[in-house]
């Protein structure tokens, strides 16, 4: 259809680019060479570290001593984001749902420390 004021067709559009599919034995080599070059060194280090306990004296980690219990930065460290906002709710802090973990460790290491100090004489 032409248009009244030009008299020209409009421009037909442009033809959909079509996108030759890689041949399947292609893309079953890709998948081969992940696998070598990903998976194979993976259980390899996995295999080698597994024989280097076996060699080693001695425990595997230390267990958690009692300054881990005792400072409460080592204790915040310790959690999960899940255990922080654990903790949180049960100090009872506002908007911990919606705060980071660098936020959030903040206001429970103010928190701990002001419910750890001793009451000031009046």
């Amino acid at each position: 259809m032409k248009d009244p004021l030009t008299q020209e067709e409009p421009p037909s559009p442009p033809e959909a680019r079509q996108l030759h599919p890689l041949p399947r034995g292609l893309v079953e080599l890709y998948g081969l060479l992940a696998v070598l070059f990903v998976l194979v060194p993976e259980w390899m280090a996995g295999g080698a570290l597994f024989g280097f306990r076996e060699v080693r004296k001695g425990s595997d980690l230390p267990v958690t001593t009692q300054a881990w219990q005792r400072v409460p930065e080592l204790r915040l460290a310790s959690l999960t984001m899940a255990g922080l906002r654990q903790l949180a709710r049960q100090e009872r802090i506002r908007g911990y749902a919606a705060m980071g973990r660098d936020r959030l460790t903040q206001r429970l290491l103010k928190r701990l420390s002001r419910d750890r100090q001793p009451p000031r004489p009046l």
